[in-house]
């Protein structure tokens, strides 16, 4: 009876307690298709042979003067390789010699313009090309270069029928798409890798200042810089950059220029010689989780600081104004906001769409010149809160010498963070100055007073100048 009992016991319990999952499951027989039969081979070369052929080869040469050190193998000697796995594959030694540099560039036209990475011609005295695994050399001129995107131009006069690549419209590119780098590795002449599309609008490399990269798993390596990234139609998506490595060898994380921006900067080039950018004026930073508490958007470039008389000065801009559009086009973060006004030229006028205090505000502003303004600094942001534990000091005469500050500062010093109080774990330290809270410009410890009262009992943005920059914390 009682093990009767204890079964019983167990089937309830059992009952009550049980978990369940409803998995969506993929049909359980499906059809597996083979790609060739016994007298058929599964191929992407009708597809890919003519972009083969408007893809060259790079040599630039550079006199290196005494003391500059050098990588002697030859297959080192892309500055893709020393730009991002330094020298330690060769010895290092000091002479005057020249220094031969490989890379890869892609024929964008039939009168012989080719584009390339900046990096591959920098500083270079005289560029050569051969196209394909021919042995012919051609001398090539440098129309242009913009070292911010790292896209240059170069031409060629050659007495043969080029073959310029089609480009395609890398904003309908997906991840997974099939993909295929074609450059110069090493030096050993045209190479084809395949692989897919791992990720795109990688912004956050690190590499240039303008970054909106198609990320790949095709085997890029030294020499494949400025090469060509197609799709299984032979069609440019991008145009090979950068691979994220230890060791120097391919780890499967390669990056490339969306066409697209190679497109814009390429046009710029060939009309001008240089690129200009529209120019704001502003200190941004990302949209975080602490900084989303005061914001009803999610998504968007959080205005830091203004620079005097620029653009976004003279537009209305303010500081804590968190943009999220610009003409209509919704902007993700910091980079979605540099990279989408450097696409407009100066004095265009643009509409800036702007969530401030909660209400959503447009203006107008005409864009400066980039290239003659003071550059755009981004800056770091502590995203830590405000939690008490602060010692303030008025700025006179003593305090601008004990700290050196220029005569011209103007807030509230912090003189002092109490050890293990909740503002030095927030990350304040010393020699911070506090300029604003909320929509209030700190002067004196009057303006801070009316700014927590005004603000009391809500989470509230304190702006600190540190070393010159400008840093957000949310308080409450």
């Amino acid at each position: 009876m009682k093990k009767k009992l204890l079964l019983i016991s167990t089937l309830i319990a059992t009952q009550l307690f049980a978990k369940t999952i409803d998995f969506e499951m993929m049909d359980s027989n499906p059809n597996r298709i083979s790609p060739n039969s016994s007298n058929e081979i599964l191929s992407f070369n009708s597809s890919i042979k003519n972009s083969v052929h408007s893809i060259v080869n790079i040599s630039a040469k550079r006199h290196l003067e005494e003391g500059v050190d050098n990588i002697p193998l030859q297959m080192f000697n892309d500055p893709f390789f020393k730009r991002f796995f330094g020298d330690q594959f060769g010895n290092q030694f000091k002479q005057n010699r020249i220094q031969r540099s490989l890379g890869s560039g892609v024929i964008i036209s039939k009168d012989g313009y080719i584009v390339t990475n900046n990096h591959v011609i920098e500083n270079a005295e005289e560029i050569t090309i051969t196209i394909g695994d021919e042995t012919t050399e051609y001398n090539a001129k440098l129309i242009g270069r913009d070292a911010d995107s790292d896209i240059a131009v170069i031409k060629i006069d050659a007495n043969i029928p080029l073959k310029p690549i089609k480009l395609a419209d890398s904003n309908t590119l997906l991840v997974g798409d099939v993909i295929f780098a074609i450059g110069n590795p090493f030096g050993i002449g045209s190479t084809v890798t395949q692989g897919i599309i791992s990720a795109l609008n990688k912004n956050k490399v690190g590499i240039n200042r303008y970054e909106n990269y198609i990320q790949t798993d095709a085997s890029i390596n030294p020499g494949n810089s400025g090469g060509a990234l197609v799709d299984s139609r032979g069609a440019l998506i991008g145009i090979n950059t950068a691979i994220i490595s230890k060791s120097g060898g391919n780890n499967g994380i390669g990056f490339a220029i969306p066409v697209a921006m190679v497109k814009d900067v390429v046009e710029k080039l060939v009309t001008d010689g240089k690129v200009t950018r529209g120019y704001l004026g502003v200190a941004i930073a990302d949209l975080d989780n602490e900084f989303a508490k005061v914001y009803k958007r999610k998504e968007g470039a959080l205005v830091l600081d203004i620079s005097a008389e620029t653009p976004a000065a003279k537009g209305g801009l303010k500081r804590g104004d968190l943009i999220y559009a610009i003409n209509g086009k919704n902007i993700k973060d910091k980079a979605s906001l540099q990279n989408t006004i450097a696409a407009f030229k100066p004095d265009e006028k643009v509409k800036i769409q702007v969530e401030r205090d909660g209400k959503d505000v447009d203006l107008n502003i005409i864009l400066g010149d980039r290239t003659t303004s003071l550059t755009e600094t981004p800056t770091q942001v502590n995203n830590n809160i405000f939690l008490g534990g602060l010692k303030l000091n008025v700025i006179d005469s003593e305090i601008q010498k004990r700290f050196r500050l220029s005569s011209d500062t103007t807030g509230i010093l912090i003189s002092d963070v109490e050890v293990k109080s909740k503002a030095e774990k927030a990350g304040f330290q010393a020699g911070d100055i506090i300029i604003q809270i909320e929509d209030i410009e700190i002067k004196s410890f009057a303006n801070i007073e009316t700014a927590l009262k005004k603000h009391d009992n809500r989470f509230k943005r304190v702006y600190v100048n540190r070393y010159g920059q400008t840093i957000l914390f949310i308080i409450q």
